[in-house]
């Protein structure tokens, strides 16, 4: 006898199945996609098309100096494809240089113990280079800087999709493109070797990589590519460090 009852239920059954059967696929290729470029047991990073070293700093929050010296990299520091790069210092070389320390360490205490006389002269710490910065688009901060683990690493400033998205200061383009999860369409600026800034979920991209940018330039349309809202998300690094824009941008 026919049931349409039990039907119903199968029909439902068969649907909830295969609903989290997709879920389960779609979470397996996102784990792989991302091991593909970062081994996080041993520090590397496999370099995807379109990436350059610049976008695999910004991404691992590393100076990109610090990864050109790691791998033996040179201006105009060319990477590619396939390319296995490191991520930190090997363990050879931080054991070598924890070794000279202990030794030059222990020549230090035994000096002082024969003369401690002499005047010791401290060398001034090397001060940031000073930018002309020009907030990057009109609009509101709604979400500030926050040096937290898992804290915001720049400023949200929301604003209308399309409204012009300018370069906070004069530099060199060294990332255009959409290959960094969760920011959307981006661009990074060069400024100096000790700063760059970048300028996250635009709708569009008027730049290229290797272009030269003056202040206060259209580099962009406002969107919402990467996130649900409206809005330009602004970062400022300093020797690949995130630092709060605000401190660096003119008071409106």
């Amino acid at each position: 006898m026919f049931n349409p009852t039990r039907k119903i239920i199968t029909v439902f059954l068969l649907l909830f199945l295969l609903f989290f059967s997709l879920l389960f696929l779609v979470s397996c290729v996102s784990n792989r996609n991302s091991d593909v470029y970062y081994d996080y047991d041993h520090g590397y990073h496999t370099v995807l098309k379109g990436e350059t070293l610049y976008s695999i700093a910004f991404r691992h929050g590393v100076d990109y100096k610090k990864i050109a010296r790691w791998n033996g990299i040179r201006k105009p520091y060319t990477i590619y494809a396939g390319q296995r790069l490191k991520l930190s210092p090997s363990q050879a070389t931080s054991k070598t240089y924890q070794a000279k320390s202990k030794t030059s360490s222990t020549k230090r205490t035994s000096t002082s113990k024969k003369s401690t006389t002499k005047n010791t002269v401290t060398k001034p710490a090397s001060k940031p280079i000073k930018h002309d910065w020009n907030w990057p688009t009109k609009g509101a901060v709604i979400r500030t800087y926050s040096s937290r683990s898992g804290g915001n690493k720049g400023i949200d400033i929301g604003g209308k999709i399309g409204q012009p998205v300018l370069a906070a200061s004069s530099g060199k383009v060294v990332y255009s493109g959409n290959g960094l999860a969760s920011y959307g369409n981006l661009i990074i600026i060069k400024h100096s070797e000790q700063f760059i800034s970048a300028y996250a979920h635009n709708k569009k991209l008027f730049v290229k990589e290797g272009g030269e940018v003056k202040r206060g330039q259209k580099i962009a349309e406002l969107g919402n590519t990467g996130t649900s809202e409206a809005k330009l998300h602004f970062e400022i690094r300093y020797k690949g460090k995130p630092v709060d824009p605000i401190k660096y941008l003119p008071k409106n």
